[in-house]
């Protein structure tokens, strides 16, 4: 068992998964490998989640040091950009093999 922040963790890989599983987190990352995103471009990237869910996500991975929020203005309106933290960029090899197996099991197996 592997305890992390006051959780336990039966192996490695599911440490993998409590931080970046589940429907959204990887492709908030995966937008985020290129250049730091404000809000509304990872929406538009996005069209599906809701903004609810996204600012959850986005809210997570910052609280687990993947990603960091820079705020620019101090009055409204703000501007805000979301962008890789430097452990958030030692996932970049992980994301990129998760979409081109996708891409890979989307071209052959599930035509």
């Amino acid at each position: 068992m592997h305890l992390i922040k006051g959780k336990e963790y039966p192996c490695h890989s599911s440490v993998t998964m409590a931080l970046i599983g589940g429907k959204w987190k990887t492709v908030i990352l995966f937008h985020l490998i290129e250049k730091p995103l404000r809000y509304n471009e990872l929406r538009k990237g996005m069209q599906t989640v809701t903004e609810r869910t996204l600012s959850l996500q986005l809210k997570t991975l910052q609280e687990d040091g993947i990603i960091k929020r820079k705020v620019f203005s101090k009055k409204p309106p703000l501007k805000v950009e979301y962008s890789l933290t430097e452990f958030g960029k030692t996932l970049i090899p992980l994301l990129t093999s998760i979409a081109n197996w996708g891409d890979y099991v989307t071209t052959k197996f599930l035509k």
